[in-house]
């Protein structure tokens, strides 16, 4: 029934029947609908990326229509689709704080997907690491490290939005390694990146 709605069914260039497709789940809050949506994951790529578009977009709606397909979006970073890998990650986001111990039970191949993906997989992926961070003091012990060597090692360019992502995991144990982390990097910043550093900090140290 949705998948012939399909912006590639529909021979369309653009994404909106995808969001459609994904507004129509929410209202309805067709759990059918999603697993259709979900199991097209597995068609050709056309359909897979169309897929994966309204699973996010159902996510960004209603995370609780897509968490109980954490495995699904698991497998997806496996994919040599670049499109369906960073699709994942931003669903993955989504439900990280819900399904944190399952994400975690396959935290290399989280990991992985971070360390050879594209921009968004990347910008997706601090994101998950942060929430499980925040989940579990287990999962920060593991993490946590990894932010940090991703701010301190990551282009100029990406400090402050990263930095952003990561905050929501900053407790009072980890506060002052983060913010001398992002200290010891202003050095590489344009002004206007500092200036939005300077206000994450701020707002940490508020």
């Amino acid at each position: 029934m949705y998948i012939e709605k399909l912006a590639t069914n529909l021979n369309r260039q653009d994404e909106q029947p995808n969001i459609e497709v994904a507004e129509m789940l929410v209202s309805h809050e067709d759990k059918e609908g999603v697993l259709e949506i979900v199991q097209g994951l597995k068609q050709k790529k056309a359909i897979a990326n169309d897929c994966i578009k309204v699973l996010y977009e159902v996510g960004e709606r209603n995370p609780q229509l897509i968490a109980d397909y954490a495995a699904s979006f698991l497998d997806a970073l496996l994919s040599k689709n670049n499109r369906l890998v960073w699709g994942a990650m931003t669903a993955l986001v989504m439900i990280a704080d819900d399904k944190a111990d399952e994400i975690f039970q396959q935290i290399d191949n989280v990991i992985d997907a971070y360390k050879n993906g594209t921009v968004i997989t990347i910008d997706n992926s601090i994101s998950v690491f942060a929430k499980l961070c925040r989940a579990d003091k287990k999962y920060e012990k593991e993490l946590f490290p990894l932010l940090i060597e991703h701010l301190s090692t990551c282009r100029p360019k990406e400090v402050a939005q990263h930095s952003e992502r990561a905050a929501i995991c900053i407790t009072d144990s980890n506060r002052e390694l983060f913010i001398e982390t992002l200290e010891n990097r202003k050095q590489d910043l344009t002004p206007p990146q500092t200036k939005r550093v300077d206000k994450l900090i701020k707002k940490l140290q508020a």
